[in-house]
């Protein structure tokens, strides 16, 4: 079965070797027909913390890393810019 991949903004890289992904994706209402945004997060693990919060990157579905955390960092679509309010060690 082939594994799922998402694209998101990065809302959070906090966490070490964590990002926090935003999807949007859009939907037609069923009785309305009127086309709704609906949006999850979703943890991803960042072995090298090479991502910024900002960032548009592409997520893999992966096996169960922790709890919460079962998708993988695959690629940054594009750079986001971190204003330098994150303090990472």
């Amino acid at each position: 079965m082939p594994r799922r991949i998402l694209q998101g903004t990065v809302v959070s890289d906090a966490a070490q070797k964590t990002i926090t992904v935003l999807v949007e994706r859009k939907v037609l209402h069923p009785v309305y027909k009127k086309v709704i945004k609906k949006s999850k997060k979703y943890l991803a693990h960042d072995e090298n913390n090479a991502v910024q919060k900002g960032s548009v990157v592409k997520i893999i579905e992966h096996r169960p890393i922790s709890k919460r955390k079962s998708w993988m960092y695959l690629e940054t679509v594009t750079a986001g810019n971190d204003s330098g309010q994150s303090a990472k060690a």
